[in-house]
């Protein structure tokens, strides 16, 4: 098991800091855990499934202090994981386009209530004031306040495109909007085909089960 998760972080890491050798790098000392370092202790995480950053780091100390002989403190730690969130999705993707089943002609997408608040003094003081927004969920028969989160993948289960909207924006624009600002994605795919389920655009109960519906693009 250890000798197979050090192969893996080797490979990962390797992957990553030659994807990484066309940027420039910043002026000043270079940090005890180099960028690349940091994006392969991203990965790792999200592979091994360490939903808790402070699990994940005592983690790391325990079974990877050789291969990682700086680890920065929890608080450092989240700080540069912050800063580098363009670089870690650009790593997932081309993590994923290495796989077959990127290049799937046939997406599914769906959505999913998060609710971000139960009480009333809770969405007037929420920093998700003017994001969030008041929105029906129909598996659960309910309303609630937050987000909408908006995934298309394959039907192997590759996540390709996800979003977070306002519960009470259509479907139809929220996808629309999502292809549009990943068009590149949809051209390299000629005869896509696109499956979702039929929502009501105004966030209330419909009565009736949900039919779907299929939309080439």
């Amino acid at each position: 098991m250890t000798t197979n998760l050090n192969t893996l972080v080797t490979a990962l890491y390797v992957k990553i800091d030659d994807d990484l050798a066309g940027i420039r790098r910043l002026p000043g000392r270079p940090p005890k855990l180099s960028h690349s370092e940091l994006l392969c202790l991203a990965v790792m995480q999200a592979m091994l499934g360490f939903h808790c950053e402070a699990r994940w780091l005592r983690y790391v100390r325990t079974h990877l202090q050789d291969m990682f002989p700086f680890i920065p403190q929890d608080a450092g730690y989240n700080k540069r994981l912050r800063a580098a969130l363009p670089q870690i999705k650009r790593v997932i993707r081309v993590l994923a386009k290495d796989t077959d089943f990127w290049h799937d002609t046939v997406w599914i997408t769906d959505s999913t209530p998060v609710p971000c608040g139960m009480s009333r003094p809770t969405v007037k003081r929420s920093e998700l004031a003017g994001w969030a927004n008041y929105g029906y969920c129909a598996s659960h028969s309910r309303f609630f306040w937050g987000l909408r989160l908006y995934l298309v993948c394959t039907p192997s289960g590759m996540p390709i495109l996800w979003a977070l909207a306002d519960p009470k924006l259509g479907e139809r624009e929220v996808l629309a909007a999502m292809l549009e600002v990943d068009a590149e994605l949809v051209r390299e795919r000629p005869g896509l085909l696109l499956i979702r389920r039929c929502r009501p655009s105004s966030g209330t109960p419909r009565r009736g089960r949900s039919r779907r519906t299929r939309c080439a693009r």
